[in-house]
């Protein structure tokens, strides 16, 4: 094919001014040069959390994010708990037990949110659980949950702080962290940020830095304290992903220029859209509770091998959808509307999905799913 479409919920597209910006030589991460663009990434950050505290740029994926929130925070034999709901709240809980914490868990059907009052009840039956640890958004399942009304049940104990995954999240929806008493949240540059994966941002609040005093749990290149007290001074405790941060002030740049708002208004809608056209095509989504605007999740027949879909609508038509992951692979497909995505990049993935399936053998109306969306995005555009 002669164009090839990025339509998985990470990796996502990379805008070209911003790729041509990590084009440039590359510059000492010790000189007055890289401290003035960091600098600049810090304080441009901060809205899409809404925090005034420092956000921690680290050299890593989300999952080193995931893990300094528990290493910083938390001892050896502490307890916490984890929303288990797919495969990244699995993570939290194979991150805790490494690091020979307790977990209590709340497990859920993937497709399923969790509800607040789940969550004070556990609280409730355990008064010594230290943290409460959540995605916002779950990758694996399109899921949301509902973490504002989480917050509010997590803030009357002073002795657990409250945890979010945030990596499908942040810059998909209005995130405040500070109005809403978020202690932690992690997010990674290769979702909504429009960058290349390389790249953790970690904030805590007060509460949070208190528990990162108290903590024991052995660490080195993920110590908190250490990247703050660094970061604080515009530099980094180690060597920083230099090309990556270069692109980060280009890639903050274009979305301040369209608007924080708008940037949430438009994975609202093409997010809306895909729903609206897979279930005019007759399918049924996998979020049964609170879709996420981050990426939709659609259920295949049971005779249909939704693994092999995929696979061939990236080596046959450049088209890259994700699949289903661990007991649900070949079950789903997700498509994304995260980043770099527009109205047009939802019609053309909706399109491309029509016509995949259709050749795949299903039987279904082709452009009825595109039609569908057409007229949600109309009185948008």
């Amino acid at each position: 094919m002669l164009k090839k479409y990025l339509l998985s919920p990470g990796p996502t597209p990379v805008p070209e001014e911003v790729l041509l910006e990590m084009a440039k030589p590359m510059i000492h991460h010790r000189t007055a040069e890289f401290s003035e663009i960091f600098e600049d990434v810090r304080k441009k950050i901060k809205p899409l959390f809404g925090t005034k505290n420092d956000i921690l740029i680290l050299a890593g994926s989300g999952t080193a994010g995931m893990e300094a929130a528990i290493s910083n925070t938390m001892n050896p034999g502490d307890k916490i708990l984890v929303v288990n709901a797919g495969k990244f709240g699995k993570r939290w809980i194979d991150i805790a037990k490494s690091f020979n914490i307790e977990v209590d868990s709340i497990e859920l059907e993937w497709g399923r949110s969790v509800t607040a009052a789940q969550v004070e009840e556990k609280l409730i039956s355990n008064p010594e659980i230290k943290g409460v640890f959540v995605q916002a958004s779950e990758t694996s399942t399109t899921v949301l949950h509902p973490i504002k009304e989480i917050a509010e049940i997590v803030n009357l104990r002073d002795n657990t702080i409250f945890v979010v995954d945030g990596i499908t999240s942040v810059g998909v929806y209005e995130t405040e962290m500070d109005e809403w008493g978020i202690d932690i949240l992690v997010t990674g540059s290769q979702k909504a940020f429009m960058l290349p994966p390389g790249l953790a941002f970690v904030a805590l609040s007060e509460k949070a830095w208190k528990f990162v005093e108290k903590s024991s749990t052995p660490k080195f290149y993920l110590d908190l304290q250490k990247e703050r007290k660094a970061q604080t001074q515009n530099t980094t405790a180690y060597t920083p992903a230099v090309s990556l941060i270069i692109g980060l002030r280009k890639a903050l740049g274009i979305m301040e220029k369209e608007g924080l708002q708008n940037v949430y208004k438009r994975h609202y809608i093409c997010a809306e859209a895909t729903r609206a056209a897979v279930k005019a095509l007759g399918f049924q989504l996998l979020a049964k509770d609170l879709p996420s605007n981050a990426a939709t999740g659609i259920i295949m027949p049971e005779n249909f091998d939704g693994q092999a879909f995929v696979k061939s609508m990236r080596e046959e038509n450049g088209i890259t959808f994700a699949g289903g992951q661990n007991h649900l692979k070949g079950k789903i497909v997700r498509i994304s509307h995260l980043g770099y995505h527009d109205f047009f990049d939802t019609i053309i993935a909706i399109s491309a999905f029509e016509m995949g399936i259709k050749k795949a053998g299903l039987d279904i109306e082709m452009g009825k799913g595109v039609a569908a969306a057409e007229e949600f995005m109309l009185e948008y555009l």
